[in-house]
């Protein structure tokens, strides 16, 4: 099998202090998805959510355009849009426009939602919400083809409706989002759509993400879909500085608190056995707070594990403060990348040559400069 050429993005849930002002943020994450296009990153996901006070993004469509105007090339993911929390001819609709918009930067990613506040809020028993996934995308996947659908369940009634427009993307990308269930891979496989595993790290999704692949190819055969591992998306928290010293330090800006936010919002809590949220993370493998080698060895574990994968995700999350996030990014871009992209190959080798060498080519100088000096002493003088 020859090797996926991997790419590289970020997962921006996003994580915000709730002490800070939202505008500043939202704000900031349009700085973010401009200082990640300048650096070359391939993709930028943004999820949606609408309670818990940390995850301000209720609209990842609405923000995707706003910052598809001030970039140039980085592709956005809906990270996910919560497909039992809409009507599906209007998701339809929606992420149809933002492709035009865009002129094909997007890529549809969706679930069935993680945050058990935001069903409750809206009457939504979380029990169904997997099931009204599967409902929602097999109406949305025939829309986006331009068929005219009539479909009744619990909880929508479409009478002969048509997506108002066509994608601009032929294909429009769609990934299903995956963690520590089946249900993402069996849907996924169904579909023939893409895999978006956003808990890759964790110990639980981590210890079945080779499951959730062999699953989702088992389900597409029996549809006659196949599954593309350059599709396949992994998500990590990753935070990097020049030394591990400093990346433990930089972390301390906001770690505690996303700590206390995440054991209420995460199936997979943090242990109380006293030890410092820094070591459990790094510890267990679930993120990366250290080096650009400390990253590298991340994806490459995941690839021990997974096998082959297209892209990498870098959970974006506010543990730093901006500054030194923002310096986590270009340090990744720097390192990280070229040496997953082979970047530097030539001019590594170019430069091991001339090591190996560098007698020789010393020699050859001072022989071509010495007969240069020969050649002028025996040029002729112009007398008068």
């Amino acid at each position: 099998m020859s090797q996926i050429p991997l790419q590289h993005g970020v997962f921006l849930a996003p994580y915000h202090p709730n002490e800070e002002s939202p505008t500043t943020w939202l704000r900031r994450d349009i700085e973010l998805a401009q200082h990640l296009d300048k650096l070359g990153f391939a993709e930028l996901w943004v999820g949606e959510h609408h309670s818990g006070g940390f995850e301000i993004i209720a609209s990842p469509d609405l923000f995707i355009a706003a910052a598809a105007e001030v970039t140039r090339r980085i592709r956005f993911g809906t990270g996910v849009m919560t497909l039992p929390y809409h009507n599906p001819l209007v998701v339809a609709n929606r992420i149809a426009q933002l492709d035009h918009q865009t002129m094909g930067r997007v890529s549809f990613g969706f679930g069935p939602g993680l945050l058990m506040s935001d069903a409750l809020m809206m009457g939504i028993d979380p029990e169904k919400t997997r099931d009204m996934l599967l409902e929602a995308m097999d109406v949305i996947v025939r829309l986006l083809r331009g068929e005219c659908v009539t479909a009744k369940t619990e909880w929508f009634n479409l009478v002969e409706a048509r997506a108002h427009l066509l994608p601009y993307s032929q294909p429009l990308e769609m990934a299903v989002a995956s963690a520590g269930t089946p249900s993402g891979g069996r849907a996924a496989g169904k579909f023939g759509m893409s895999m978006l595993c956003v808990a890759a790290s964790q110990v639980g999704a981590f210890d079945v993400l080779a499951s959730n692949w062999k699953i989702a190819n088992e389900v597409a055969a029996q549809y006659g879909n196949t599954m593309d591992p350059a599709k396949l998306r992994l998500v990590a928290p990753v935070h990097i500085a020049e030394t591990r010293e400093k990346a433990r330090e930089n972390v301390r800006h906001g770690l505690d608190r996303w700590v206390r936010y995440y054991d209420m919002a995460s199936p997979n809590p943090f242990p109380k056995d006293g030890r410092d949220p820094v070591d459990i993370l790094i510890d267990s493998g679930r993120a990366v707070i250290g080096t650009p080698e400390d990253a590298i060895a991340m994806i490459e574990r995941l690839r021990g594990k997974q096998g082959q994968f297209g892209v990498f995700l870098a959970q974006h999350v506010d543990w730093a403060d901006w500054d030194q996030t923002m310096k986590s990014f270009e340090l990744y871009a720097r390192y990280v990348m070229p040496h997953f992209s082979g970047a530097n190959a030539n001019r590594i080798a170019t430069y091991n040559v001339m090591a190996e060498r560098v007698e020789e080519f010393k020699a050859l100088r001072r022989g071509a400069a010495d007969k240069a000096f020969a050649q002028h002493e025996a040029a002729p003088r112009k007398v008068g």
